[in-house]
C-alpha cells in the first residue's frame, strides 16, 4: 500500500475537506437539478479565493446576514459539469484531470463568467491541443462568447489550412472542392 507524501497531503488537502463534506457553509445547484435536486456543499472561503465573481456573490448583504445554508444555483451547468469545475477550485490548479477534460468546453465558459483566468488558460490549451478540421468551426464559435484572440486564431487558422487543403490539391491547381 503506497503511502502519501507530504506533499500530496499538502496539495490534497482542500480536496479531502470538499469530499469529506467538513465544515461547509454554502450550497452549489446544476441548472439541470430542479427545484429540490442534489446540490453540492462547499466553502466560501475556498469560492472567494479562487473567484473575484463567487467573492463579491458571497459578500452581499443578503447572503452575510442568512442565518441559514445558502443555496446558489449555476443554471447554465449540468451536474456533473459542476462537479469538475468544483473539484478544479479544490485541486492545485496544475492541470485539468480526466474529468475536467471531458467538460473542458463548460468549463471554459464557467472560467470566463466566474473570473477564472487559470481554468481559462489551461482550458484554452485543451481545446487548441485537439482542435481539427471537423471540431474547428464549433471552437471557433465557442471563442467567440468570450472574445479569445488565442483560441479564435487557432481555429480560425485551422479552418483556413483545412479549406486550402480542398481547394488545391497536388500541383496547386484548382480543383473547386468547397465542403458544406
Amino acid at each position: 500500500m503506497a503511502t502519501e507524501t507530504n506533499k500530496e497531503l499538502f496539495v490534497g488537502g482542500f480536496a479531502k475537506i470538499l469530499k469529506e463534506q467538513r465544515q461547509v457553509d454554502v450550497r452549489l445547484k446544476a441548472g439541470d437539478s430542479g427545484e429540490g435536486g442534489a446540490s453540492i456543499s462547499a466553502h466560501k472561503l475556498v469560492l472567494s479565493a479562487r473567484s473575484e465573481v463567487f467573492k463579491k456573490m458571497l459578500e452581499s448583504d443578503e447572503i452575510k446576514t442568512s442565518a441559514q445554508l445558502e443555496t446558489i444555483t449555476l443554471c447554465e451547468m449540468k451536474h456533473e459539469e459542476l462537479e469538475a469545475f468544483l473539484e478544479f477550485l479544490y485541486s492545485d490548479g496544475s492541470m485539468l484531470s480526466e474529468k475536467e477534460k471531458q467538460h473542458v468546453r463548460s468549463l471554459y465558459l464557467a472560467a470566463d463568467k466566474y473570473g477564472i483566468p487559470h481554468l481559462r488558460d489551461l482550458c484554452r490549451s485543451e481545446l487548441i491541443s485537439y482542435l481539427n478540421s471537423s471540431n474547428a468551426l464549433d471552437i471557433l464559435e465557442l471563442a467567440q462568447i468570450p472574445f479569445d484572440d488565442a483560441l479564435h486564431d487557432s481555429a480560425f487558422n485551422n479552418i483556413i489550412t483545412n479549406l486550402g487543403a480542398r481547394i488545391f490539391r497536388g500541383n496547386g491547381r484548382y480543383c473547386h472542392q468547397y465542403r458544406y
